[in-house]
């Protein structure tokens, strides 16, 4: 049994890894919150549309995402087997994929927009309508460049290199902050002007972190000259991470749409309040989202090398900073509710759904939340992928779907029911997904994969 001094991963590379997770983290979601407060300006329907057409970019974006866990799950893997070469050859594959895939998705965005505004939105007013379309035009190019970034930035990852990524963030959400000023206060151009610097700064995120991964001294690299052809074995390796994960992650935003659809059935005040409350929540969560990130890098590193003794300790260690992490920033965010909500310029009605909303949810991340979504994270970091795809689409469609309908809809809570619906998911999310845990039959993924 190895001494703690011979492990992966001293107190100063958890650290140096999670420190600029968490900086990223709290970019993009104060980014995030300032877009929503600056196209407040222009009214509750043009917050309620940026919100609806936000929910199938979310949707996509987290595909992509997905896919980027596969790619840097099998290269820390490799990392971990100290096997460098296989894997930048899984980073060629990854950056391969997304590229082709991500633009098949961008055009099916653009063929099938008339049936996303009229059919998925549900019931909504012709001017809420309008938004979405215009903001669904725009942004709609962007779905390449996002699927790229993500890519690179989960390769960086892979190796311990969230510091990449963090700056690359900064530069991403500093031209879109930019440009929001200039478009929306400036030209006035509501909508569109929020919609056009998402497009520009994913852009030039995707452009640079590519660039940067061409760097042949990096411990992961674009192999150059960078090859059009897929070499399919290693390729299967990545997708047989990123495909399930992927899944998972696809149903679970589309499970999420449908309950916005169920929600804006509740009226604009609540539409407007969901869209607050989800920006407001984030900021609750978005310790665990970095955290989460950190237990992909460490555990797949330690699963590689076959050393489930370290594995397991990182695992208990990393939970119980999410832990700590979660519960100071809730107590934050819920000391500075008034002001927060303030900032959206709610009417009352959507102002009370948004404080109610807030109070619940911070109860429900500081002690349920953490065993939902990050020790699902180390079971995907060793290849424990298929176990928590097929559980997170059930507990989706049974309890945040089915429970949002009961709660929401026939038990009249509105709003407020949906939410208190996804706690519900969230509970018995995290008590499996701890059981399989304390069961160790994901010590045995990596050897079936």
């Amino acid at each position: 049994m190895n001494s703690r001094s011979d492990y992966r991963f001293s107190n100063s590379d958890l650290r140096k890894l999670i420190i600029p997770l968490i900086l990223e983290q709290v970019l993009a979601v104060t980014v995030g919150m300032a877009d929503t407060i600056m196209v407040a300006s222009a009214g509750e329907e043009a917050v309620s549309a940026v919100s609806l057409a936000d929910s199938i970019f979310v949707l996509l974006i987290n595909l992509f995402s997905a896919l980027g866990t596969g790619g840097a799950v099998i290269c820390g893997q490799q990392l971990g087997r100290r096997d460098p070469d296989s894997a930048c050859r899984a980073a060629n594959q990854l950056v391969l994929f997304t590229a082709v895939f991500s633009t098949v998705i961008m055009g099916l965005v653009y063929i099938f927009r008339p049936f996303i505004l009229h059919v998925v939105f549900g019931r909504i007013t012709e001017e809420v309508m309008a938004n979405c379309s215009t903001y669904l035009l725009i942004v709609a190019a962007s779905i390449p460049f996002i699927a790229l970034y993500n890519a690179g930035a989960a390769v960086f990852r892979s190796m311990g290199d969230s510091r990449t990524a963090m700056y690359m963030s900064l530069i991403m959400n500093g031209i879109n902050l930019v440009g929001n000023a200039i478009l929306i206060f400036g030209l006035h151009m509501g909508v569109a002007g929020a919609a056009i610097p998402t497009l520009v700064s994913r852009i030039v995120a995707a452009v640079v972190i590519l660039k940067i991964l061409t760097d042949q001294t990096k411990a992961v690299h674009l192999v150059l000259p960078f090859k059009l052809r897929f070499d399919i074995p290693l390729l299967k390796k990545v997708l047989g991470i990123g495909i399930p994960n992927g899944l998972e992650n696809s149903m679970f935003q589309l499970g999420k749409i449908m309950v916005l659809s169920i929600v804006s059935g509740f009226g604009t005040a609540s539409i407007a309040a969901n869209a607050a409350s989800n920006n407001i929540a984030m900021f609750e969560t978005l310790p665990g989202m970095a955290m989460g990130f950190a237990m992909l890098t460490v555990v797949s590193q330690c699963t590689g090398a076959g050393d489930y003794t370290q594995a397991r300790y990182y695992i208990k260690k990393l939970l119980a900073i999410t832990y700590v992490l979660i519960f100071a920033v809730t107590v934050v965010t819920t000391a500075a509710l008034p002001f927060l909500v303030d900032l959206y310029h709610l009417s009352a009605e959507a102002t009370g759904y948004t404080a109610k909303i807030i109070w619940a949810h911070g109860i429900g991340v500081c002690t349920i939340w953490p065993l939902a979504f990050t020790v699902p994270n180390a079971l995907r970091a060793s290849s424990d992928v298929k176990y928590t795809m097929v559980l997170s689409i059930v507990s989706m469609w049974i309890f945040r779907i089915g429970f949002s309908y009961l709660l929401g809809v026939w038990l009249g809570l509105g709003v407020f029911g949906v939410w208190l619906a996804m706690e519900i998911d969230w509970i018995f999310r995290g008590a499996c997904f701890f059981q399989r845990y304390l069961s160790g039959k994901w010590t045995h993924a990596i050897h079936r994969s």
